[in-house]
């Protein structure tokens, strides 16, 4: 079964990233609008179990967390994906770097740039008149992130909540 960890931002955040996802982004029905912390990995019932305790062990020992998004940005070339930028705090990239390990998968597909995803999947041509248009938007953004989350793909392609971790720093 396929698992990420990611944090959802606040409800209003979520509402302003929908407000275009739900017109270019295939995946808008499948997952809400997030931040993935620990990119998607394989495991099996078992494994999920001494995963999930490890990834509880690793978030309880960092505090909470500020989450500033400001403006957007593209992956393109790579991908034709836009996205709301998030600033890549100290905290933050400890945290993504502390739920890199060993023991829970050590290896990320991609370079970590911390972002909130609006469109994707679109043509070149689509992409370049979207993200001319989506620019102008000027999005600033502040909340705090005191929790993170353990999703599972489910079979029809959609994530779900298989646990939240709170961030709470107790663990220094």
């Amino acid at each position: 079964m396929k698992y990420g960890v990611v944090a959802f931002p606040s409800k209003k955040l979520q509402d302003l990233a929908n407000s275009y996802r739900k017109r270019y982004d295939p995946h808008y029905a499948l997952i809400t609008p997030h931040m993935t912390v620990k990119g998607v990995f394989e495991a099996d019932d078992t494994e999920i179990e001494k995963l999930a305790s490890e990834i509880g062990d690793i978030v309880k020992r960092h505090k909470p967390f500020k989450l500033h998004v400001r403006g957007l940005s593209s992956f393109s070339p790579v991908t034709n994906a836009i996205y709301f930028k998030v600033a890549p705090t100290e905290e933050l990239l400890k945290l993504q770097e502390d739920l890199h390990t060993e023991e829970i998968g050590k290896d990320s597909e991609y370079a970590f740039v911390p972002h909130i995803t609006i469109a994707q999947k679109m043509s070149s041509g689509e992409h370049d008149d979207i993200y001319g248009q989506l620019k102008m938007i000027g999005v600033d953004h502040e909340e705090i992130i005191d929790r993170l989350h353990l999703l599972y793909q489910l079979e029809d392609g959609s994530w779900t909540v298989y646990e939240t971790f709170r961030l709470t720093g107790a663990g220094n």
